[in-house]
């Protein structure tokens, strides 16, 4: 990885202002400030988890425990630190905690073209199993992807 010394740690309503900001430089359609806010303030389901180089946030993950299962609802990477380990990095980590919190099986979807994350999940143990056509806002379908956690 060629990020010095980072940090990985739970997302708190404090880090409300960086997650919109990494939020917004990662995606065309970003979530919203108040959905955001929900994930981290009211949502019991969700872990959200950051990379953190000093104070700055380069990374998250936010997922969904629910029973022995988790759901990735979200991974962004800040764009200059794409493909340089950081989000390798941070899904391991936060695959090991989930394993730790009683998670099996975790699932995500990824855009069908969007072929760096798709490798990024393979190399993780993650498996497409299925698609949802016209998933997006843009109409782009979603690979459905799963992968077994207490082997990989």
């Amino acid at each position: 990885m060629n990020v010095d010394m980072p940090s990985i740690r739970l997302l708190y309503m404090a880090d409300l202002d960086a997650l919109e900001k990494l939020e917004q430089a990662s995606f065309a359609n970003p979530w919203s400030r108040d959905s955001l806010a929900y994930e981290l303030s009211e949502n019991t389901l969700a872990r959200y988890y950051g990379l953190f180089q000093e104070d700055v946030l380069l990374a998250y993950v936010g997922y969904w425990h629910i029973l022995e299962e988790g759901h990735i609802a979200n991974v962004a990477v800040l764009p200059a630190y794409r493909q340089k380990g950081c989000g390798e990095y941070l899904l391991r980590t936060v695959m090991t905690l989930a394993l730790t919190e009683g998670v099996q099986r975790m699932t995500l979807e990824v855009r069908e073209g969007n072929l760096p994350a798709r490798r990024l999940y393979e190399k993780l143990g993650f498996r497409a199993v299925g698609l949802r056509p016209h998933y997006y806002q843009d109409q782009e379908s979603a690979i459905i992807m799963w992968v077994d956690l207490a082997n990989c």
